[in-house]
């Protein structure tokens, strides 16, 4: 498992290090990027030999066995979550992000409100207003360094003519997982307000510490008439690049509402993309993932170590992703100069916490997808622009 091999990811097309000057006027050749959701390692062997037969036999017409695509996600969602769902309810996008932005258009009209509660995943904010509509903020609650749904905020917050509510579980930016009983209450607060509740579960096989992840479906069945969750092999193995996601939907009505829009806009993944996830859902791909977490599980533990050493910094403790996400507001620092330290001194690409929305002006995501070398090389960094401190 080459986990720790460093590539020179500044001569890819990668865009977390090809954007680096264009997006924080970084060298890429002197820098670390952390600041995308990707890992900087060779994906699974089982994915890149079936990439690479596909690529040796030469051609790359129409179509692909959607029988077997639709059964590994099938035996991946039952064997890893206990979650069983049919082929049936399965739709398939071009990745998340399109999945998201099909959302948006099936469900809601340009001026309405889709909801979100902050700080999450700043795509969540960046999508709606793309598509015309209004982002509306549902404030967390953060207590003694973990975020809790704040419900008086949520009800304070949510407007009349909100017809969508994303859900990050787990969440990014914090790695939080959710209980059942909080997810109970998310899809309760949606029926209330009368709103398609998206689970946005693309983490969700990259958990810490023996914990399980619990499926919106399985925690809130009676629910299910306005839940959509949207699933993909994306994180978990580094195929964003692929362009492939699921939408699953139980509901005959909303399924069939996404999937004639889908067929309108004449919309299908890649094949490349399908053999990929197919490849990706099998028990080669969990065995290989299983070496992944305990790649990450190092990772996380030096990063934590190192950047809780210094005072003022805190990493909050991942239950889930590889996004660790540091709370700067212990130094009595501005925004800016946070920065420039992380940015200027350092010379670490993150995402700021500003991305993320209400709650997170003084947090920085980090990313442990990384060869170890890199993260003992970013806790030094920190360590040294963080020095005055000490």
């Amino acid at each position: 498992m080459s986990f720790n091999t460093v590539l020179p990811m500044h001569l890819t097309q990668n865009s977390k290090w090809a954007k680096l000057k264009s997006a924080f006027d970084m060298d890429p050749t002197e820098c670390i990027a952390m600041w995308v959701a990707d890992s900087d390692y060779p994906t699974a062997p089982c994915v890149i030999e079936t990439l690479q037969r596909a690529v040796d036999h030469g051609l790359f017409n129409y179509g692909y066995d959607k029988d077997k695509y639709l059964a590994a996600v099938c035996w991946w969602l039952k064997t890893r979550h206990d979650w069983e769902v049919s082929p049936d309810w399965i739709l398939s996008t071009q990745g998340l992000g399109h999945a998201i932005a099909m959302c948006l258009d099936v469900w809601s009209e340009p001026g309405e409100g889709v909801a979100f509660f902050t700080p999450v995943y700043h795509e969540f904010r960046l999508k709606s207003e793309r598509a015309g509509r209004r982002p509306v903020e549902l404030p967390m609650a953060l207590v003694d360094g973990r975020y809790e749904l704040d419900w008086d905020a949520a009800e304070a917050a949510i407007t009349p003519d909100t017809r969508i509510l994303l859900f990050c579980s787990p969440q990014n930016p914090s790695g939080r997982m959710w209980s059942p009983e909080e997810q109970r209450q998310v899809a309760e607060f949606a029926a209330r307000h009368d709103l398609i509740l998206v689970s946005d579960e693309v983490h969700c096989d990259l958990i810490y510490d023996g914990k399980r992840h619990v499926p919106m479906d399985v925690a809130a069945p009676y629910h299910r008439d306005r839940l959509v969750t949207l699933f993909a092999a994306s994180k978990t193995f580094n195929l964003a690049g692929m362009r492939v996601g699921q939408v699953i939907i139980r509901d005959d009505t909303l399924r069939a509402q996404m999937g004639n829009r889908l067929i309108a806009l004449n919309y299908d993944p890649t094949t490349m993309g399908v053999w990929a996830s197919q490849a990706a859902y099998s028990p080669d791909g969990a065995q290989w993932l299983a070496a992944q977490m305990a790649h990450l599980t190092r990772n996380r533990e030096i990063f934590d170590a190192g950047i809780n050493a210094i005072p003022g910094l805190h990493s909050m403790r991942l239950d889930a992703t590889f996004l660790p996400w540091v709370d700067f507001s212990g130094t009595g620092m501005s925004v800016e100069e946070i920065e420039r330290r992380v940015q200027r001194d350092a010379r670490i690409g993150v995402a700021p916490g500003t991305w993320f929305g209400t709650g997170g002006e003084m947090f920085n995501r980090f990313n442990l997808a990384l060869p170890t070398a890199q993260i003992e090389e970013t806790v030094a960094r920190m360590q040294a622009a963080f020095g005055d401190l000490q």
